[in-house]
């Protein structure tokens, strides 16, 4: 049997995730939503994800340099206490959960994470950062269950928690007709080398 050959390029983005908990909050509060509208893509649980940076198809020879220059980033990067809160949707189309909490530290780490991407020689499409969750999608002759899905989560406000991890993500997007599924190339623990200096050691989430 032959077997095809290894794609020589991988989509690529730089996210944090929120911890187990608080999506298991989410996803109670949207069982309603699922049941309702069930002709909506669902996203899957597991890859609920807050982008930072969206790099686009990379050639796999570029990982080794994102892996070495955001990995001292996590490290030196104290932990960002978050939240998820309420919904909304962009375009009809797609279904998403807000973010509350340390915007600004949030905005700042995108920021530096980008500067370290280009550092890296590496070209993307630089969108202005809307943190949020994304769900759902709608299907093309569907333009009412999204923004009545978003109206449904208008009150939702989810538990704090800070953030672990810093991931870096692929996708299989335009890979087959199935769904999207996102794994880790690797994730790093932020605040290993702030703990490691004593003083400023961040809590644990």
């Amino acid at each position: 049997m032959d077997v095809p050959p290894e794609p020589s390029t991988l989509r690529v983005f730089v996210a944090l995730a929120p911890p187990d908990d608080a999506k298991d909050e989410l996803a109670q509060v949207l069982q309603p939503a699922c049941a309702r509208y069930p002709r909506l893509r669902w996203n899957r649980i597991e890859d609920w994800h807050i982008t930072l940076a969206f790099l686009g198809e990379l050639p796999f020879t570029a990982v080794p340099l994102l892996r070495s220059v955001l990995a001292g980033r996590a490290a030196s990067h104290p932990a960002l206490q978050l939240g998820l809160r309420g919904g909304g949707h962009f375009d009809e189309r797609l279904l998403w959960s807000g973010i509350d909490g340390d915007l600004e530290g949030l905005h700042l780490l995108a920021a530096d994470v980008r500067e370290l991407v280009r550092s890296c020689g590496i070209e993307f499409s630089d969108r202005p950062l809307r943190p949020h969750l994304t769900l759902a999608r709608s299907r093309r002759d569907d333009s009412t269950s999204v923004p009545q899905a978003a109206a449904a989560l208008a009150g939702f406000v989810g538990r704090p928690w800070r953030t672990e991890r810093l991931h870096l993500v692929g996708s299989n997007t335009a890979r087959g007709p199935g769904p999207i599924h996102y794994r880790d190339i690797e994730a790093w623990r932020f605040g290993t080398s702030v703990r490691a200096d004593g003083d400023d050691a961040p809590a644990e989430p």
